[in-house]
């Protein structure tokens, strides 16, 4: 029988990466991780896993807990889009140099395949939605340029010394466990968080910007397939479903319903280049590996909401310092509004 291969995630403790490191230990891999906590809970870690409290910046100590490790999860990122714009070294800080660090540290261990959890800021603004595979990025915020530098660092890299890789492009993932304190990200974490104390939500711009939301198992499915299939090796693959395209305001009524809210949302300006339609078609992943989403977008919402109460609502915490303050940055985290 062959020997399975050791699994390292990065960003363990983070909402992706936590329940992935859970799908594999169900299937009995062992399982390595690390998580530098800006953006996860300690207790996301399962307890099966051989956890490092580690920054991936830090590449020695990278190499050391990825040896013996066949396949890498790169799912460790600070996904502050609309941040990025206002905090532009943090981000790419730890998006495109904590990447080659650990793709170095790969390939120096001589891991098998590397799986990049990418981001559909990687499309920017494109002329059509639903966002395709064949489009040319053109990222139009820091932490879009970082994530498609970091997948050009990525081919480089395996294409130059012969490791196997994948680029996943997952798309607003919710679900239990992710943050839902933080005032600069997760927009319907933020949004269940705030009307749960009986607080208005917060929007920015008219709310009409369009978004699909992929509940967390649609992600971890389709990420276990791109460890092992032949016919992901060098792909771009777009995951999450792709059929319910609606706009913040729905988000939010939606939201409102569930909980038994009286919505009457707060509307601040818009961000400064935040991309106004946003999706991703599904059919390669349809098309290659029989992908098939199951969870609706109210079904997966209900489970937050449920998560939320059972863990207790939060105050948000403003944990990452503004580089840029000005009059383009929004009034929410200037002035703490959240």
């Amino acid at each position: 029988m062959k020997k399975k291969p050791k699994i390292f995630i990065s960003g363990a403790a983070g909402f992706l990466g936590s329940h992935l490191a859970e799908a594999f230990i169900a299937e009995e891999y062992k399982v390595a991780g690390c998580d530098n906590l800006i953006g996860g809970y300690l207790d996301n870690v399962p307890a099966e896993v051989e956890f490092y409290q580690y920054d991936l910046n830090y590449h020695n100590s990278i190499v050391k807990i990825t040896k013996d490790c066949g396949i890498i999860f790169h799912c460790a990122a600070t996904a502050y889009e609309g941040l990025s714009v206002f905090s532009p070294f943090f981000v790419t800080k730890n998006i495109v140099q904590s990447s080659v660090s650990l793709i170095t540290a790969a390939i120096a261990n001589k891991a098998h395949r590397f799986v990049f959890c990418s981001s559909m800021a990687r499309y920017g603004t494109q002329d059509k939605v639903p966002f395709t595979e064949d489009m040319i990025p053109k990222p139009q915020d820091p932490y879009g340029i970082g994530k498609y530098s970091s997948e050009l660092f990525l081919r480089n890299l395996c294409n130059t010394h012969g490791m196997d890789f994948v680029i996943a492009v997952p798309h607003n993932i919710i679900g239990p466990r992710q943050k839902y304190d933080d005032p600069y990200r997760n927009v319907a974490s933020i949004m269940i968080n705030l009307m749960m104390q009986g607080r208005q939500p917060i929007i920015y711009g008219d709310g009409e910007q369009k978004r699909c939301f992929s509940f967390i198992q649609d992600d971890i499915d389709i990420l276990f397939k791109l460890a092992f299939e032949r016919e992901a090796v060098g792909e771009v693959i777009n995951i999450g479903p792709d059929d319910e395209f609606i706009t913040i305001n729905q988000l939010a009524g939606t939201i409102a319903d569930i909980i038994g809210f009286n919505l009457d949302p707060v509307y601040e300006k818009s961000r400064p280049q935040e991309v106004y339609l946003a999706n991703c078609s599904a059919d390669k992943a349809r098309r290659l590996f029989d992908y098939s989403p199951k969870i609706r977008l109210r079904d997966g919402l209900r489970t937050m909401v449920e998560h939320i109460k059972a863990r207790g609502v939060k105050p948000f915490k403003y944990h990452i310092d503004l580089e840029i303050i000005n009059k383009n940055t929004p009034d929410t985290w200037k002035i703490r509004k959240f």
